[in-house]
């Protein structure tokens, strides 16, 4: 434990439960609803409504080896290549083996999938797929399909839910487990102000961390809270430096910040085109799969390519599909793009990579365990060694399947497990609060100097930059601007500012160009010396400690079931 709390107000409610699930996307609600079918006392937290999470924005939809002559092998070689070297083999296994039947439960649970004409569950392609294995609802609506099943199941169960809830910190008992989180409720959910929750267990199923960039395909929502608590709480964090830029988000034009709308890679999957303004194709001879080819790949084809020509962005031209395929399979992008002044029936889109998924976080093992006692972690918040450098196309909603039921089973393993009362840190320390205006700065620094590019130098401007505005908030501000108070924002760009260090720090550690990590001083990738992973650990003093793991597989977490070490 480093004794690291955000600078916050003490509890003033508590509840209790066997399980306390943090996030309401696919792996926490598939957490909460395994959790409750137990018999274990669940509560779901959540920042926003129950629905609100990326998983609701997901839109190419779901892979797994479900289609006549596909093979879990199969599966697990695509994502393996995807991952340049750095997945870890039996996290993959268990991900392709095991993920089928979990997308078969999914429909049991009541998601809806897109059928073809003789009942069959429809499957399309996606970049670094060699099979069709990408299971989609609503043409272009899967996150939204599925976040809709996930979220009924809850309510019909009467899982009891806080929504609008923050969560701040994790609770500990004497002898260092996990005994639950500290949460502020956002005046409209059951409580007010800043409460607890006492469990023994704790899922930490946030989601990611896309608003530390300036544009980003994630909601406002997507903070890297969980990363940032666990990490105060002492768990180890890994594979930062690995953030998956989306090739093809709609291009708003320079300067646009926020959420920003995502093309899926499934319009790709159907036959679309990446193409200059000149109309020219320059996927065709860069890779085997062309416009298929995995996401890095193709964000840098397409970053080249804007640098060759001097522009800021590249197009996608889908006018060969017609407006019936587009209204039928690609509703909701076709509404967004029209939107905003583009009608992707006649003319081509405009397109641009922007920061899309995280593929590490919160380090863990097979079944979810962390390196604290009692906290496991599950989805995009979580490096469960599938991912590697690169994520493959469409894994997220399985991984986040596949290991939040793997949670469960430990959790039910390990009961029953009561936890002792929490106790405070025998030397508390309160961090500062960012001065005012200190969120924008991150997302700036950070797109700066640790986007789709990046150098030594760039990232040495932004690691100054960043402890610049550590500096600041440890001295309670500057002459201009003062610390902030504490609340969501402020505690939300605490969150981004500890991340952006951690990954800033991986970044420059890691003198290679491997999967989504793109070093153009060092544009090469160095498996002697690089096929391995850095682990990231937070000090009490609140430096970073940054190792490099011996091989590329990661060291053990844990010994027994329900007892992570």
């Amino acid at each position: 434990m480093t004794g690291i709390r955000l600078h916050a107000p003490a509890p003033g409610w508590a509840i209790d439960a066997d399980v306390v699930v943090v996030g309401s996307g696919v792996a926490g609600l598939t957490a909460a609803l395994r959790c409750t079918a137990a018999g274990l006392r669940t509560v779901v937290v959540t920042k926003a409504r129950l629905d609100d999470g990326s998983t609701r924005w997901a839109q190419g939809g779901i892979a797994a080896a479900l289609g006549e002559g596909d093979t879990p092998e199969q599966h697990l070689d695509d994502t393996l290549v995807a991952g340049a070297g750095l997945c870890d083999e039996r996290a993959v296994r268990v991900l392709v083996t095991e993920g089928p039947d979990a997308v078969r439960r999914l429909i049991e649970t009541g998601a809806d999938f897109d059928k073809t004409a003789d009942g069959e569950i429809a499957l399309t392609r996606e970049g670094g797929h060699h099979r069709r294995r990408i299971a989609h609802a609503g043409g272009d609506a899967t996150g939204a399909e599925i976040s809709r099943a996930l979220v009924e199941a809850i309510r019909d169960r009467g899982v009891r839910t806080i929504e609008h809830a923050l969560v701040l910190d994790l609770l500990t008992d004497a002898e260092g487990r996990t005994a639950g989180v500290t949460l502020h409720v956002m005046g409209e959910g059951q409580h007010d102000g800043v409460g607890a929750v006492h469990a023994p267990a704790v899922v930490l199923a946030t989601g990611g961390m896309g608003q530390v960039f300036s544009a980003t395909t994630n909601p406002a929502v997507s903070t890297g809270d969980g990363v940032a608590l666990a990490m105060r709480a002492g768990a180890e964090v890994s594979d930062l430096e690995f953030v998956q830029f989306h090739p093809t988000v709609l291009f708003l034009g320079a300067g646009s910040e926020g959420q920003q709308p995502l093309v899926s890679e499934a319009v790709r999957g159907e036959g679309a085109h990446l193409v200059d303004a000149d109309g020219v194709r320059f996927m065709l001879g860069q890779h085997e799969l062309a416009e298929l080819a995995p996401r890095d790949i193709v964000a840098k084809a397409i970053t080249r390519r804007m640098q060759e020509h001097g522009t800021e962005n590249m197009y996608l031209d889908a006018r060969h599909f017609g407006a019936e395929m587009w209204e039928e399979r690609f509703p909701t992008i076709l509404a967004a793009c029209r939107a905003h002044g583009i009608d992707p029936v006649t003319e081509p889109i405009p397109i641009a990579p922007a920061a899309h998924y995280a593929s590490g976080g919160v380090r863990t093992d097979l079944h979810g365990r962390t390196t604290v006692p009692g906290l496991y972690a599950c989805g995009e918040v979580a490096c469960t060694g599938v991912h590697g450098a690169n994520r493959l196309a469409s894994n997220s909603l399985l991984e986040g399947l596949v290991f939040a039921e793997r949670i469960v089973e430990d959790i039910v393993a390990a009961a029953p497990r009561v936890a002792g009362p929490p106790v405070p840190h025998p030397a508390p320390v309160t961090l500062p609060l960012p001065v005012a205006g200190a969120r924008l700065r991150v997302q700036r620094i950070m797109t700066a100097g640790a986007g789709v590019l990046r150098s030594e130098a760039s990232l040495r401007e932004a690691a100054e930059a960043l402890d610049a505005l550590h500096s600041d908030a440890l001295a309670g501000g500057t002459d201009d601007t003062k610390a902030g108070e504490p609340g969501v924002d402020s505690w939300e760009t605490t969150n981004l500012l500890c991340l952006a260090r951690v990954l800033v720090a991986a970044a420059r550690r890691r003198a290679e160009t491997r999967g989504c990590h793109w070093r153009e001083d060092h544009p090469d990738r160095d498996d002697r010396d690089w096929r391995r992973h850095l682990v990231v650990r937070l000090n009490p003093d609140r430096t970073l400690d940054v190792r490099t793991t011996a091989t590329h597989d990661f060291p053990p977490t844990s010994d027994a079931p329900g007892s992570a070490q």
